[in-house]
Protein backbone atom coordinates (compact mmCIF):
# COMPACT_ATOMS: atom_id res chain seq x y z
CA UNK A 1 0.00 0.00 0.00
CA UNK A 2 2.97 2.66 0.74
CA UNK A 3 4.11 1.85 -2.96
CA UNK A 4 0.25 2.85 -4.27
CA UNK A 5 -0.07 5.87 -1.98
CA UNK A 6 3.27 7.27 -3.29
CA UNK A 7 2.93 6.80 -6.95
CA UNK A 8 -0.78 8.00 -6.95
CA UNK A 9 1.23 11.20 -5.17
CA UNK A 10 3.37 11.29 -8.28
CA UNK A 11 1.11 10.95 -10.36
CA UNK A 12 -1.10 13.95 -9.13
CA UNK A 13 1.67 16.27 -8.05
CA UNK A 14 4.33 15.45 -10.35
CA UNK A 15 5.65 16.85 -14.02
CA UNK A 16 5.24 14.66 -17.00
CA UNK A 17 7.20 11.17 -16.90
CA UNK A 18 6.39 7.39 -16.18
CA UNK A 19 6.36 5.87 -12.81
CA UNK A 20 8.63 2.36 -12.67
CA UNK A 21 7.67 0.50 -9.29
CA UNK A 22 10.08 -2.40 -7.99
CA UNK A 23 8.26 -5.25 -5.99
CA UNK A 24 8.67 -8.82 -4.89
CA UNK A 25 7.21 -11.03 -7.51
CA UNK A 26 4.14 -11.88 -9.73
CA UNK A 27 1.70 -12.53 -6.69
CA UNK A 28 2.75 -8.60 -5.38
CA UNK A 29 2.50 -6.92 -8.76
CA UNK A 30 -0.86 -8.15 -9.71
CA UNK A 31 -2.11 -7.63 -6.28
CA UNK A 32 -0.28 -3.56 -6.92
CA UNK A 33 -1.70 -3.09 -10.44
CA UNK A 34 -5.28 -4.26 -9.56
CA UNK A 35 -5.31 -1.83 -6.09
CA UNK A 36 -3.87 1.06 -8.67
CA UNK A 37 -6.22 0.47 -11.13
CA UNK A 38 -9.16 0.84 -8.73
CA UNK A 39 -7.82 3.81 -6.63
CA UNK A 40 -7.17 5.41 -10.23
CA UNK A 41 -11.34 4.70 -11.51
CA UNK A 42 -12.56 6.03 -7.77
CA UNK A 43 -10.29 9.05 -7.58
CA UNK A 44 -9.76 9.78 -11.54
CA UNK A 45 -13.08 11.86 -12.11
CA UNK A 46 -12.81 13.87 -8.70
CA UNK A 47 -9.60 15.00 -9.53
CA UNK A 48 -9.88 15.78 -13.61
CA UNK A 49 -6.26 14.17 -13.56
CA UNK A 50 -4.83 12.57 -17.08
CA UNK A 51 -4.71 8.91 -16.91
CA UNK A 52 -2.87 6.42 -15.23
CA UNK A 53 -1.85 3.21 -17.86
CA UNK A 54 -0.85 0.36 -15.22
CA UNK A 55 1.38 -2.17 -16.82
CA UNK A 56 2.71 -5.40 -15.09
CA UNK A 57 6.16 -6.89 -15.95
CA UNK A 58 7.84 -10.36 -14.53
CA UNK A 59 9.00 -13.15 -16.50
CA UNK A 60 6.57 -15.43 -16.77
CA UNK A 61 4.39 -12.56 -18.41
CA UNK A 62 4.01 -13.73 -22.23
CA UNK A 63 6.33 -11.93 -24.72
CA UNK A 64 3.84 -9.79 -26.29
CA UNK A 65 2.72 -8.51 -23.17
CA UNK A 66 5.95 -7.63 -22.18
CA UNK A 67 6.36 -5.65 -25.38
CA UNK A 68 3.42 -3.83 -24.20
CA UNK A 69 6.12 -1.46 -21.62
CA UNK A 70 8.44 -0.49 -24.09
CA UNK A 71 5.56 1.08 -26.22
CA UNK A 72 4.69 4.89 -25.97
CA UNK A 73 1.87 5.78 -23.79
CA UNK A 74 -1.07 7.72 -25.52
CA UNK A 75 -0.98 11.37 -25.36
CA UNK A 76 -1.88 13.01 -21.97
CA UNK A 77 -1.66 9.47 -20.18
CA UNK A 78 1.23 8.67 -17.80
CA UNK A 79 3.18 4.96 -17.98
CA UNK A 80 3.47 2.95 -14.73
CA UNK A 81 5.34 -0.13 -15.06
CA UNK A 82 5.22 -2.68 -11.91
CA UNK A 83 7.85 -5.01 -12.10
CA UNK A 84 10.48 -7.30 -10.34
CA UNK A 85 14.26 -6.91 -10.49
CA UNK A 86 14.15 -7.93 -14.03
CA UNK A 87 14.09 -4.53 -14.80
CA UNK A 88 17.27 -3.28 -13.13
CA UNK A 89 19.21 -3.77 -16.07
CA UNK A 90 16.56 -3.95 -19.25
CA UNK A 91 14.49 -0.49 -18.59
CA UNK A 92 15.23 3.43 -19.09
CA UNK A 93 10.64 5.04 -9.46
CA UNK A 94 9.44 3.71 -6.13
CA UNK A 95 11.75 0.92 -4.86
CA UNK A 96 9.65 -0.93 -1.97
CA UNK A 97 13.63 -2.13 -1.06
CA UNK A 98 12.91 -6.16 -1.39
CA UNK A 99 13.31 -8.62 -3.68
CA UNK A 100 13.17 -12.54 -3.94
CA UNK A 101 15.81 -14.40 -3.47
CA UNK A 102 16.32 -18.33 -4.51
CA UNK A 103 18.10 -19.91 -1.54
CA UNK A 104 18.91 -23.50 -0.80
CA UNK A 105 18.94 -25.28 2.07
CA UNK A 106 21.76 -28.19 2.23
CA UNK A 107 20.26 -30.03 5.45
CA UNK A 108 17.01 -30.66 3.80
CA UNK A 109 18.13 -30.09 0.41
CA UNK A 110 15.04 -27.37 -0.49
CA UNK A 111 14.94 -24.35 -2.31
CA UNK A 112 13.09 -21.62 -0.77
CA UNK A 113 11.91 -17.96 -2.65
CA UNK A 114 12.73 -16.02 0.55
CA UNK A 115 11.52 -11.96 0.37
CA UNK A 116 14.69 -9.86 1.57
CA UNK A 117 15.95 -6.39 1.51
CA UNK A 118 18.04 -5.51 -1.43
CA UNK A 119 21.57 -4.96 -1.63
CA UNK A 120 22.62 -0.75 -1.18
CA UNK A 121 24.31 -2.13 -5.12
CA UNK A 122 21.10 -3.13 -5.98
CA UNK A 123 19.43 -0.33 -4.40
CA UNK A 124 21.72 2.29 -6.64
CA UNK A 125 21.32 0.04 -9.42
CA UNK A 126 17.59 0.99 -9.21
CA UNK A 127 17.61 4.22 -8.73
CA UNK A 128 19.96 4.65 -12.30
CA UNK A 129 16.86 3.70 -14.06
CA UNK A 130 15.42 7.19 -13.33
CA UNK A 131 16.69 9.94 -15.40
CA UNK A 132 18.59 7.33 -18.37
CA UNK A 133 16.58 9.56 -20.79
CA UNK A 134 15.73 12.73 -19.42
CA UNK A 135 15.38 14.03 -15.36
CA UNK A 136 14.16 11.72 -13.36
CA UNK A 137 14.04 10.93 -9.21
CA UNK A 138 14.13 7.62 -7.71
CA UNK A 139 11.44 7.78 -4.47
CA UNK A 140 12.75 4.75 -1.88
CA UNK A 141 10.20 3.32 0.45
CA UNK A 142 12.62 3.39 3.57
CA UNK A 143 14.93 5.65 5.48
CA UNK A 144 18.35 6.69 4.73
CA UNK A 145 19.67 5.27 8.22
CA UNK A 146 18.83 1.58 7.37
CA UNK A 147 20.08 2.59 3.45
CA UNK A 148 23.10 2.81 5.34
CA UNK A 149 23.22 0.53 8.29
CA UNK A 150 20.40 -1.99 7.27
CA UNK A 151 21.18 -3.54 3.93
CA UNK A 152 24.27 -5.15 2.51
CA UNK A 153 26.80 -3.85 0.70
CA UNK A 154 26.70 -6.26 -2.10
CA UNK A 155 24.24 -9.20 -2.75
CA UNK A 156 24.92 -12.72 -1.14
CA UNK A 157 26.89 -14.13 -4.28
CA UNK A 158 24.92 -16.75 -6.12
CA UNK A 159 27.21 -19.84 -5.34
CA UNK A 160 26.97 -19.38 -1.71
CA UNK A 161 23.41 -20.00 -1.82
CA UNK A 162 22.45 -22.59 -4.49
CA UNK A 163 22.97 -26.22 -5.23
CA UNK A 164 26.54 -27.00 -6.51
CA UNK A 165 26.57 -30.63 -7.52
CA UNK A 166 27.14 -29.34 -11.10
CA UNK A 167 30.09 -27.00 -10.07
CA UNK A 168 31.28 -30.33 -7.52
CA UNK A 169 30.88 -32.81 -10.67
CA UNK A 170 32.73 -30.51 -13.15
CA UNK A 171 35.41 -29.66 -10.45
CA UNK A 172 36.03 -33.35 -10.31
CA UNK A 173 35.98 -33.94 -14.19
CA UNK A 174 39.08 -31.66 -14.03
CA UNK A 175 41.04 -33.42 -11.68
CA UNK A 176 40.76 -31.35 -8.30
CA UNK A 177 40.74 -33.92 -5.44
CA UNK A 178 40.34 -31.72 -2.41
CA UNK A 179 37.66 -29.25 -2.53
CA UNK A 180 37.29 -28.10 0.58
CA UNK A 181 40.47 -26.48 -0.44
CA UNK A 182 39.79 -25.30 -3.66
CA UNK A 183 40.35 -21.61 -3.78
CA UNK A 184 37.13 -20.49 -4.68
CA UNK A 185 36.74 -16.37 -5.42
CA UNK A 186 33.54 -16.91 -2.73
CA UNK A 187 33.70 -19.93 -0.81
CA UNK A 188 30.50 -21.49 -0.49
CA UNK A 189 29.74 -22.74 2.69
CA UNK A 190 31.34 -26.73 3.55
CA UNK A 191 28.07 -27.88 4.43
CA UNK A 192 27.02 -27.18 0.90
CA UNK A 193 30.29 -28.91 -0.74
CA UNK A 194 29.56 -31.83 1.50
CA UNK A 195 25.77 -32.67 0.60
CA UNK A 196 26.75 -31.94 -3.12
CA UNK A 197 29.24 -34.35 -2.79
CA UNK A 198 26.97 -36.75 -1.10
CA UNK A 199 24.03 -36.20 -3.76
CA UNK A 200 27.15 -37.38 -6.18
CA UNK A 201 28.01 -40.56 -4.39
CA UNK A 202 23.82 -41.84 -4.11
CA UNK A 203 23.74 -40.95 -7.97
CA UNK A 204 26.83 -43.36 -8.35
CA UNK A 205 28.96 -40.37 -10.24
CA UNK A 206 31.82 -40.99 -7.25
CA UNK A 207 32.96 -43.71 -5.36
CA UNK A 208 32.90 -44.58 -2.19
CA UNK A 209 36.80 -42.69 -2.22
CA UNK A 210 35.54 -39.63 -3.62
CA UNK A 211 36.92 -40.28 -7.19
CA UNK A 212 34.91 -39.79 -10.29
CA UNK A 213 33.56 -43.30 -11.71
CA UNK A 214 32.85 -44.29 -15.59
CA UNK A 215 28.90 -43.00 -15.32
CA UNK A 216 30.46 -39.83 -13.63
CA UNK A 217 32.59 -38.80 -16.29
CA UNK A 218 29.71 -39.40 -19.03
CA UNK A 219 27.45 -37.15 -16.66
CA UNK A 220 30.00 -34.53 -16.41
CA UNK A 221 29.85 -34.38 -20.69
CA UNK A 222 26.43 -33.06 -20.35
CA UNK A 223 25.74 -29.53 -19.37
CA UNK A 224 22.99 -30.59 -17.00
CA UNK A 225 22.15 -31.02 -13.13
CA UNK A 226 23.28 -34.35 -12.61
CA UNK A 227 20.41 -35.53 -11.94
CA UNK A 228 18.80 -34.68 -15.15
CA UNK A 229 22.35 -36.33 -16.36
CA UNK A 230 22.23 -39.36 -14.55
CA UNK A 231 18.47 -40.34 -15.91
CA UNK A 232 19.35 -39.48 -19.66
CA UNK A 233 21.90 -42.44 -19.56
CA UNK A 234 19.40 -44.55 -17.66
CA UNK A 235 16.80 -43.91 -20.21
CA UNK A 236 19.01 -44.77 -22.99
CA UNK A 237 20.44 -48.42 -20.82
CA UNK A 238 16.26 -48.98 -20.62
CA UNK A 239 15.43 -47.97 -24.15
CA UNK A 240 13.57 -44.81 -23.68
CA UNK A 241 16.04 -41.67 -24.40
CA UNK A 242 13.96 -40.42 -26.89
CA UNK A 243 11.56 -39.31 -24.71
CA UNK A 244 13.30 -38.51 -21.62
CA UNK A 245 15.43 -36.09 -23.97
CA UNK A 246 12.22 -34.52 -24.50
CA UNK A 247 11.32 -34.14 -20.89
CA UNK A 248 15.01 -33.03 -19.95
CA UNK A 249 14.63 -30.14 -22.22
CA UNK A 250 11.50 -28.86 -21.08
CA UNK A 251 12.90 -29.12 -17.40
CA UNK A 252 15.58 -26.59 -18.96
CA UNK A 253 13.28 -23.74 -19.42
CA UNK A 254 10.86 -22.04 -17.36
CA UNK A 255 7.64 -23.37 -16.96
CA UNK A 256 5.63 -23.10 -20.08
CA UNK A 257 2.35 -22.77 -18.93
CA UNK A 258 0.78 -19.18 -19.04
CA UNK A 259 -2.03 -18.49 -16.20
CA UNK A 260 -3.47 -14.98 -17.24
CA UNK A 261 -5.14 -13.09 -14.64
CA UNK A 262 -9.33 -12.94 -14.88
CA UNK A 263 -8.73 -16.05 -16.92
CA UNK A 264 -7.65 -18.79 -14.58
CA UNK A 265 -10.34 -21.28 -14.84
CA UNK A 266 -10.22 -21.08 -18.75
CA UNK A 267 -6.60 -21.89 -18.70
CA UNK A 268 -6.20 -24.79 -16.09
CA UNK A 269 -9.24 -26.39 -18.44
CA UNK A 270 -7.45 -26.32 -21.24
CA UNK A 271 -4.26 -27.22 -19.30
CA UNK A 272 -6.28 -30.25 -18.08
CA UNK A 273 -6.53 -31.38 -21.71
CA UNK A 274 -2.67 -32.09 -21.72
CA UNK A 275 -2.81 -34.17 -18.47
CA UNK A 276 -0.93 -37.53 -17.80
CA UNK A 277 -2.57 -38.25 -14.43
CA UNK A 278 0.66 -40.33 -13.32
CA UNK A 279 3.00 -37.96 -13.87
CA UNK A 280 3.75 -34.18 -14.55
CA UNK A 281 7.02 -34.84 -16.12
CA UNK A 282 4.83 -37.39 -18.93
CA UNK A 283 2.47 -34.19 -19.45
CA UNK A 284 5.77 -32.07 -20.48
CA UNK A 285 6.21 -34.66 -22.56
CA UNK A 286 2.61 -34.62 -24.00
CA UNK A 287 2.69 -30.72 -24.54
CA UNK A 288 5.95 -31.18 -26.12
CA UNK A 289 4.94 -33.85 -28.64
CA UNK A 290 1.39 -31.98 -29.23
CA UNK A 291 3.23 -28.63 -29.98
CA UNK A 292 5.71 -30.77 -32.29
CA UNK A 293 2.60 -31.61 -34.45
CA UNK A 294 1.72 -28.08 -34.68
CA UNK A 295 4.84 -27.04 -36.20
CA UNK A 296 5.27 -25.02 -32.62
CA UNK A 297 2.94 -22.55 -33.82
CA UNK A 298 2.67 -19.55 -32.06
CA UNK A 299 -1.11 -18.86 -32.70
CA UNK A 300 -2.10 -22.41 -31.14
CA UNK A 301 0.48 -22.14 -28.37
CA UNK A 302 -1.85 -18.83 -27.39
CA UNK A 303 -5.54 -20.55 -27.88
CA UNK A 304 -3.54 -23.58 -25.17
CA UNK A 305 -1.92 -20.97 -22.98
CA UNK A 306 1.51 -22.14 -23.61
CA UNK A 307 4.57 -20.01 -23.65
CA UNK A 308 5.59 -20.10 -27.36
CA UNK A 309 8.91 -18.70 -26.68
CA UNK A 310 9.61 -20.97 -24.04
CA UNK A 311 8.76 -23.81 -26.32
CA UNK A 312 10.63 -22.99 -28.99
CA UNK A 313 13.78 -22.44 -26.17
CA UNK A 314 12.89 -26.42 -25.35
CA UNK A 315 13.03 -26.97 -28.41
CA UNK A 316 16.54 -25.47 -29.15
CA UNK A 317 17.51 -27.43 -26.09
CA UNK A 318 16.67 -30.78 -27.65
CA UNK A 319 18.22 -30.25 -30.55
CA UNK A 320 21.64 -29.06 -28.87
CA UNK A 321 21.29 -32.10 -26.31
CA UNK A 322 20.65 -34.66 -29.26
CA UNK A 323 23.83 -33.47 -30.94
CA UNK A 324 25.62 -34.01 -27.64
CA UNK A 325 24.17 -38.17 -27.48
CA UNK A 326 25.61 -38.43 -30.60
CA UNK A 327 29.45 -37.11 -30.05
CA UNK A 328 28.79 -39.69 -27.13
CA UNK A 329 27.41 -42.27 -29.32
CA UNK A 330 24.48 -42.77 -27.93
CA UNK A 331 21.92 -42.75 -30.43
CA UNK A 332 18.28 -41.70 -28.74
CA UNK A 333 15.79 -44.65 -29.04
CA UNK A 334 12.07 -44.63 -27.90
CA UNK A 335 10.28 -46.66 -25.85
CA UNK A 336 6.88 -46.22 -28.80
CA UNK A 337 3.91 -45.92 -26.48
CA UNK A 338 4.63 -47.01 -22.95
CA UNK A 339 5.41 -44.45 -20.43
CA UNK A 340 5.93 -46.69 -17.10
CA UNK A 341 9.84 -47.15 -17.90
CA UNK A 342 9.82 -43.21 -18.67
CA UNK A 343 8.43 -43.20 -14.95
CA UNK A 344 11.10 -45.81 -13.84
CA UNK A 345 14.17 -43.28 -15.35
CA UNK A 346 12.68 -40.57 -13.30
CA UNK A 347 12.92 -42.58 -10.38
CA UNK A 348 16.07 -43.57 -11.35
CA UNK A 349 17.38 -39.53 -10.66
CA UNK A 350 15.23 -38.35 -8.05
CA UNK A 351 14.49 -41.32 -5.29
CA UNK A 352 15.97 -39.25 -3.01
CA UNK A 353 13.67 -37.04 -3.36
CA UNK A 354 10.79 -39.50 -2.94
CA UNK A 355 7.63 -39.07 -0.67
CA UNK A 356 5.01 -41.33 0.92
CA UNK A 357 1.29 -40.38 1.35
CA UNK A 358 -0.04 -38.94 4.71
CA UNK A 359 -3.47 -38.04 3.77
CA UNK A 360 -4.94 -36.77 0.99
CA UNK A 361 -2.92 -34.58 -0.90
CA UNK A 362 -0.58 -34.63 1.82
CA UNK A 363 3.11 -36.13 1.71
CA UNK A 364 5.97 -36.81 4.07
CA UNK A 365 9.47 -37.06 2.83
CA UNK A 366 10.92 -40.53 3.38
CA UNK A 367 14.15 -39.50 4.51
CA UNK A 368 13.60 -35.94 5.77
CA UNK A 369 10.45 -36.41 7.01
CA UNK A 370 9.85 -32.97 6.05
CA UNK A 371 6.03 -32.55 5.01
CA UNK A 372 4.86 -31.40 1.92
CA UNK A 373 2.10 -31.27 -0.72
CA UNK A 374 0.96 -31.88 -4.23
CA UNK A 375 0.51 -28.24 -6.21
CA UNK A 376 -3.22 -27.33 -7.02
CA UNK A 377 -1.56 -26.95 -11.03
CA UNK A 378 -0.10 -30.76 -10.68
CA UNK A 379 -1.40 -33.25 -12.85
CA UNK A 380 -1.77 -35.87 -9.56
CA UNK A 381 -3.65 -33.01 -7.78
CA UNK A 382 -7.41 -33.82 -8.86
CA UNK A 383 -6.91 -37.65 -9.91
CA UNK A 384 -9.30 -38.45 -7.51
CA UNK A 385 -6.95 -41.49 -5.83
CA UNK A 386 -3.27 -40.23 -4.61
CA UNK A 387 -0.55 -42.82 -5.30
CA UNK A 388 1.53 -43.96 -2.13
CA UNK A 389 4.70 -42.96 -3.61
CA UNK A 390 5.84 -39.85 -5.76
CA UNK A 391 9.17 -38.28 -6.56
CA UNK A 392 9.73 -34.54 -7.03
CA UNK A 393 12.09 -32.51 -9.21
CA UNK A 394 12.78 -29.99 -6.44
CA UNK A 395 10.83 -28.94 -3.17
CA UNK A 396 9.35 -25.09 -3.44
CA UNK A 397 8.65 -23.08 -0.11
CA UNK A 398 6.43 -20.21 -0.36
CA UNK A 399 3.43 -19.92 1.46
CA UNK A 400 3.80 -23.68 2.08
CA UNK A 401 6.30 -27.13 0.73
CA UNK A 402 5.36 -27.87 -2.21
CA UNK A 403 6.81 -30.26 -4.59
CA UNK A 404 7.47 -29.08 -8.28
CA UNK A 405 6.53 -31.74 -11.10
CA UNK A 406 5.70 -34.89 -9.41
CA UNK A 407 5.84 -38.89 -10.63
CA UNK A 408 4.37 -41.49 -9.35
CA UNK A 409 6.52 -44.34 -8.75
CA UNK A 410 6.30 -48.14 -7.51
CA UNK A 411 7.72 -48.84 -4.09
CA UNK A 412 9.31 -51.93 -5.77
CA UNK A 413 11.38 -49.06 -7.85
CA UNK A 414 12.81 -47.59 -4.63
CA UNK A 415 13.83 -50.19 -3.41
CA UNK A 416 15.59 -51.41 -6.44
CA UNK A 417 17.43 -47.76 -7.54
CA UNK A 418 17.57 -46.49 -3.98
CA UNK A 419 19.03 -49.42 -2.21
CA UNK A 420 20.96 -47.38 0.27
CA UNK A 421 17.86 -45.93 1.58
CA UNK A 422 15.20 -48.43 0.93
CA UNK A 423 14.43 -52.01 1.30
CA UNK A 424 11.49 -54.15 0.77
CA UNK A 425 9.77 -55.85 3.85
CA UNK A 426 11.59 -59.12 4.19
CA UNK A 427 11.29 -61.78 6.89
CA UNK A 428 13.88 -62.61 9.86
CA UNK A 429 16.18 -64.59 8.34
CA UNK A 430 16.35 -62.24 5.16
CA UNK A 431 16.30 -59.05 7.06
CA UNK A 432 19.77 -60.67 8.75
CA UNK A 433 20.95 -61.72 5.37
CA UNK A 434 20.86 -57.75 4.72
CA UNK A 435 22.30 -56.90 7.71
CA UNK A 436 25.42 -58.81 7.45
CA UNK A 437 25.74 -57.64 4.13
CA UNK A 438 25.67 -54.17 5.00
CA UNK A 439 27.88 -54.67 7.84
CA UNK A 440 30.29 -56.52 4.96
CA UNK A 441 29.71 -53.46 2.68
CA UNK A 442 30.60 -50.90 5.10
CA UNK A 443 33.94 -52.94 6.25
CA UNK A 444 35.06 -53.16 2.59
CA UNK A 445 34.14 -49.27 2.13
CA UNK A 446 36.59 -48.46 5.16
CA UNK A 447 39.17 -50.77 3.26
CA UNK A 448 39.01 -49.20 0.35
CA UNK A 449 39.43 -45.86 2.40
CA UNK A 450 42.83 -47.23 3.89
CA UNK A 451 43.84 -48.41 1.00
CA UNK A 452 43.54 -45.32 -1.11
CA UNK A 453 45.35 -42.88 2.30
CA UNK A 454 47.90 -45.61 1.97
CA UNK A 455 48.17 -45.28 -2.24
CA UNK A 456 48.13 -41.40 -1.76
CA UNK A 457 50.79 -41.46 1.29
CA UNK A 458 53.17 -43.77 -1.43
CA UNK A 459 52.72 -41.22 -3.94
CA UNK A 460 53.69 -38.33 -2.10
CA UNK A 461 56.73 -39.86 -0.54
CA UNK A 462 57.44 -40.72 -4.56
CA UNK A 463 57.45 -37.41 -5.74
CA UNK A 464 59.51 -36.32 -2.64
CA UNK A 465 61.87 -38.41 -3.23
CA UNK A 466 61.95 -37.41 -6.74
CA UNK A 467 62.30 -33.93 -6.40
CA UNK A 468 65.22 -34.14 -3.66
CA UNK A 469 66.97 -36.10 -6.19
CA UNK A 470 65.96 -33.74 -9.14
CA UNK A 471 67.49 -30.98 -7.04
CA UNK A 472 70.77 -33.45 -5.98
CA UNK A 473 71.66 -33.94 -9.58
CA UNK A 474 71.14 -30.60 -11.53
CA UNK A 475 73.65 -30.27 -14.78
CA UNK A 476 76.38 -27.50 -15.29
CA UNK A 477 75.94 -26.18 -18.66
CA UNK A 478 79.38 -26.16 -19.64
CA UNK A 479 79.97 -24.52 -23.22
CA UNK A 480 82.23 -27.16 -25.57
CA UNK A 481 81.86 -29.97 -22.74
CA UNK A 482 79.95 -33.08 -23.08
CA UNK A 483 78.59 -35.48 -20.39
CA UNK A 484 80.71 -37.15 -18.24
CA UNK A 485 84.55 -35.70 -20.58
CA UNK A 486 86.93 -33.77 -21.22
CA UNK A 487 86.53 -30.29 -22.61
CA UNK A 488 86.16 -30.38 -26.15
CA UNK A 489 87.91 -27.40 -27.02
CA UNK A 490 92.25 -27.34 -25.16
CA UNK A 491 93.07 -23.71 -24.25
CA UNK A 492 95.92 -22.23 -26.31
CA UNK A 493 99.82 -22.25 -25.05
CA UNK A 494 100.21 -18.73 -24.99
CA UNK A 495 104.03 -17.93 -26.54
CA UNK A 496 106.28 -15.52 -25.68
CA UNK A 497 106.03 -11.89 -26.36
CA UNK A 498 108.38 -10.82 -29.80
CA UNK A 499 108.46 -14.70 -30.94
Amino acid sequence: MAAVKQTLQIHFNSPPGDILIFMTGQEDIEGTCTVLADKMNNLGDDHNSKPLLVLPMYSQLPADLQAKIFDAAPEGVRKCIVSTNVAETSLTVDDSGFCKLKVYNPKIGMDALNVTPVSRANANQRSGRAGRTGPGFCFRLYTDRQFREELMETAVPEIQRTNLSNVVLLLKSLGVKNLLDFDFMDPPPEDNIMTSLYQLWILGAIDNTGDLTTLGRRMAEFPLDPPLSKMLLFAHEQGCSSEVLIIVSMLSVPSVFFRPKDREEESDAVREKFFVPESDHLTLLNVYLRAKQYKFDVQWCTKHFIHSKGIRKAREVHAQMVDLMKQQKLDPRSCGGSWDIVRKAICSAYFYNSSKIKGIGEYINMLSGIPSSLHPSSALFGLGYTPDYVCYHELISTSREYMSCVTAVEGEWLAELGPMFFSIKESYESALKRRQRERVDAANMEKEMQKKEQDEEKERKREKKESVARRGSTPMATPGRLANATPKFMPKKRGRIGF
